[in-house]
């Protein structure tokens, strides 16, 4: 059990951005590995992984082919494409080599980056998820909206962006979906776990003593009280309040809007006719037209027309060997 008291950490009691789907895939998970019996509770309907390597001089080796290959598609199209793929989490200590998974400290790191290159021009979040950790994820999105002030950034829905995968594809400057793409499912989840039937069979007993009321809210060792119940709901119910809120804001809608969506998922023209896209488009098109339009400004910057028209889609498909 002592193995997993992180993940259970990161998986209950706590409000997450995800689609119910994949809070029940995680359940399952959970229930299989440590024998649980879990409550949920909602709110509305609901970087690739680390490499493994034998040494350090193997991994330091990869490291650097990605960037000499993310350089020189930057040199080529002024287009960066950082990959928000998986589940969301915090931190990158919580990354699963078994799992795809992009943290928002990682995500911020690669975005400030992008941000402070002069040889990037127009920034692509390409996102593919379906949700995760609601912290830290509403300041991500704060810091996403913030360098669009800087450098356009678009949003580009390679194939899916639930939840906390949709409140970072908002906060760009546009939200760009294909004819099968989805986005929405903002709402909120959370789960409690209660052992307290496992542990009985175990013929454990487990007694706990405490000060200060709320102090052994949401135990696991024991069924749900009512009162913890509506601590879990409040906190729900506020990263509901955050998520309805900021969503809103980044796409320019009244919050009721938003609210109203009651955490449905859009697919395709129907995310746009929901006012949560802004046009449909291939996700490789978008990236050969973005391509097309950096290199038309800088013949324009340097007041020339280039003879030829610069193939773009090898210049696009650089870009993706590295994700």
């Amino acid at each position: 059990m002592k193995r997993h008291l992180r993940a259970a950490s990161l998986l209950f009691n706590q409000p997450l951005l995800t689609t119910p789907d994949m809070l029940d895939l995680a359940v399952r998970w959970a229930n299989q590995t440590m024998s649980l019996n879990i409550v949920n509770l909602g709110v509305g309907g609901a970087a690739a992984g680390p490499l493994l390597f034998h040494d350090e001089e193997d991994y330091q080796v990869e490291q650097d082919r990605r960037e000499e290959q993310r350089r020189a598609a930057i040199a080529q199209t002024g287009v960066e494409v950082i990959p928000v793929h998986g589940v969301l989490v915090s931190r990158g200590s919580h990354l699963n080599a078994c799992e795809t998974m992009t943290s928002y400290e990682g995500l911020r790191a690669a975005l400030n980056t992008a941000v402070a290159d002069p040889m990037v021009e127009h920034i692509v979040l390409d996102i593919d998820s379906p949700g995760g950790s609601a912290v830290g994820a509403f300041e991500l999105a704060a810091d996403i909206r913030a360098a669009t002030k800087v450098k356009p950034i678009t949003g580009l829905v390679n194939f899916m962006a639930y939840s906390g995968g949709y409140l970072i594809a908002a906060a760009c400057s546009e939200v760009v979906v294909s004819l099968t793409s989805g986005v929405g499912s903002i709402g909120v989840i959370a789960s409690h776990m209660d052992r307290s039937k496992m542990l009985d069979g175990m013929g454990v007993k487990v007694t706990t003593v405490f000060a200060g009321a709320h102090k052994n809210d949401l135990s696991p060792n024991e069924p749900l009280t009512e009162r913890s119940q509506q601590v879990l709901n409040d906190i729900v119910q506020e990263s509901y309040q955050l998520f309805t809120t900021q969503v809103a804001d980044y796409r320019n809608r009244d919050v009721a809007d938003i609210i109203a969506t009651e955490a449905a998922c859009y697919r395709g023209a129907a995310a746009i006719a929901a006012g949560l896209a802004d046009r449909l488009e291939a996700p490789q098109l978008a990236v050969d037209n973005l391509s097309q339009a950096v290199a038309l400004s800088r013949a324009q910057r340097q007041g020339a027309i280039p003879r030829q028209r610069i193939s773009v889609q090898a210049a696009a498909l650089a870009i993706q060997t590295q994700l």
